[in-house]
């Protein structure tokens, strides 16, 4: 029996969610908020006030209780955002920032439930051509403690761009950080298969690439892709057997080839899976919602006990 109390998100706009005190449910949500910059940094602009609204629109509408950030600034930037939402009806108090090689835009994590352990990666390394490089953003990994009985481990990525750079071929550096991130996962479930684990984020590429075929393995410590889609109204299968439902579950719009692509991911390890609840997963629509980042905020929702 689902038994949740309910709370007021913005006085007089009728938004609620439920309170983090006894939910036997919760959500993560993954958003790359592009270029939440709280003053300049190099080529990227500080972040306009009327897209940091719209960002925070997004995530008062979700009210996730966990989420992970890509493209975030540096932490004033976080802590900026955390203290709106608070103001907003979301108290998100917990967190992790991670500031990886790219000194610009980080992985980051905002939770409404206490963060036990922290594990950043950021000195993943790799070999190209002889060449030795860095996991550019680095990887948030957090373990959060839902309540007494169920804890997940958390992780947060920012792949590789398909922008071309001087150093190495996007694809293959894309390629090399999406191993380096399914070699952290390998580690936790060799040492514990059952565990919950959730690895989300931006990974610039398709599920039929080679990173992200690379990340979801193989056999039975595959992850699970739990493909988010909209909520409007679409439930019936493919007419082809082969291949997902016909849902719009595009995250990601590409400006110069004005392409909308699935970019953006929550992935699960097996034991994770069986606490998934596909019906509260979803793609955020949003009127107006490219005005706060060029990507949309996708979610899912888990039951708080070990299956």
């Amino acid at each position: 029996m689902r038994v949740m109390t309910w709370v007021l998100v913005i006085a007089g706009c009728g938004l609620v969610w439920p309170a983090a005190q006894g939910a036997e449910r919760f959500t993560v949500a993954t958003y790359n908020v592009e270029n939440f910059l709280d003053r300049d940094q190099g080529s990227r602009r500080a972040k306009p006030e009327m897209a940091k609204a719209k960002v925070r629109e997004c995530l008062l509408k979700a009210g996730p209780d966990v989420v992970a950030f890509q493209e975030m600034g540096e932490e004033s930037a976080l802590r900026e955002l955390q203290a709106s939402l608070k103001a907003g009806g979301l108290d998100l108090p917990y967190f992790e920032h991670v500031s990886g090689w790219d000194t610009n835009i980080h992985v980051a994590v905002l939770s409404r439930f206490p963060i036990v352990r922290k594990q950043p990666h950021v000195s993943a390394r790799y070999v190209l051509f002889g060449k030795a490089l860095h996991v550019s953003r680095g990887f948030a990994e957090v373990e959060i403690e839902v309540n007494p009985g169920y804890r997940f481990t958390l992780l947060n990525a920012h792949l590789k761009s398909k922008r071309p750079v001087r150093v190495a071929d996007q694809a293959d550096m894309r390629l090399e950080e999406a191993k380096a991130l399914r070699n952290i996962v390998e580690r936790r479930l060799e040492s514990d298969p059952g565990a919950n684990i959730v690895v989300v984020g931006d990974l610039n590429d398709s599920r039929d690439s080679p990173p992200v075929r690379a990340l979801l393995g193989r056999g039975r410590s595959r992850l699970v892709d739990t493909r988010p889609a909209e909520r409007n109204g679409d439930t019936e299968p493919n007419v082809n057997p082969r291949y997902s439902p016909r849902r719009v579950a595009w995250t990601y719009h590409y400006g110069k080839e004005d392409s909308y692509q699935r970019i953006d991911y929550i992935l699960l390890s097996p034991g994770m899976a069986r606490e998934w609840e596909s019906q509260g997963t979803y793609v955020q629509t949003l009127a107006n919602w490219g005005v706060g980042s060029d990507h949309r905020l996708v979610i899912a929702e888990f039951e708080a006990v070990d299956q």
